[in-house]
């Protein structure tokens, strides 16, 4: 499970569960490189890690501009692990979602780690191979109102998972994605009675923990995950039971 002499670089580690993987792998041994628009988040989370001993670095990204993905891509490029976490979601009715909020949805959650990953899954492939997990989400399985942009943004990123996974794993980089329902970051927390009423429906009964989400990703990167790939791993209390 462990993750020693590997860097990791997790995009969107600034806050909630970027920051709770960023966490998490460096606890296991990893040297991580975040990324996220906020400096103030970036520096607060780098000394968070840093202060448990372990090795960690900011760089600040807009990727609403694919110039700053090339450049994070740059920054970045000795690289074992490569988390797509940066994302937003966006509730709206089709007829009411204008184009300007459709294309920045697309531009975060798909085109932006579709040309990460375009420019970093070869460099990963070169150093010997590693792992690549994106972060989906539940909506992207099936069909909730006002979520229809968002949720076929990350249908999309769940099928380039399995479309990477296929292009990558003859060069031994597995790549993955998670699914996560309702859990408890920053985002959640004012609206968070929503989630617990939602959360009552779902077998298990209850909101997750960040560090619930975290755990599993790191899973995915390290060896014990050696033979999982175009894998997406619902993280949902049991939403895809019911």
């Amino acid at each position: 499970m462990a993750l020693n002499d590997k860097r990791a670089l997790i995009t969107g580690g600034t806050s909630g569960m970027g920051s709770a993987v960023a966490l998490a792998m460096a606890e296991k041994g990893a040297s991580v490189i975040i990324t996220g628009r906020d400096e103030a988040r970036g520096a607060s989370t780098v000394e968070k890690i840093r202060a448990r001993g372990h090795d960690a670095q900011f760089i600040a990204a807009d990727f609403s501009e694919m110039s700053e993905v090339q450049r994070v891509a740059d920054a970045a490029d000795e690289i074992d692990v490569l988390v797509n976490a940066a994302g937003f979601a966006a509730r709206g009715m089709t007829a009411d979602t204008d184009e300007a909020a459709f294309d920045g949805l697309f531009q975060i959650n798909v085109k932006a780690p579709f040309f990460l990953v375009a420019a970093l899954a070869p460099k990963i492939a070169a150093r010997g191979g590693g792992s690549i997990i994106n972060v989906s989400t539940m909506v992207a399985a099936y069909g909730q109102l006002g979520m229809g942009a968002y949720g076929a943004s990350r249908a999309a990123i769940e099928l380039l998972t399995k479309a990477w996974a296929a292009e990558y794993g003859p060069q031994n980089v597995r790549v993955n994605a998670v699914a996560p329902g309702p859990t408890l970051t920053p985002s959640v927390e004012p609206m968070l009675e929503l989630a617990n009423e939602f959360a009552k429906s779902l077998p298990l009964g209850r909101v997750a923990a960040v560090d619930e989400l975290s755990d599993v990703i790191t899973f995915l990167a390290t060896p014990a995950a050696s033979y999982i790939t175009g894998a997406v791993i619902p993280v949902d209390g049991g939403r895809r039971a019911i």
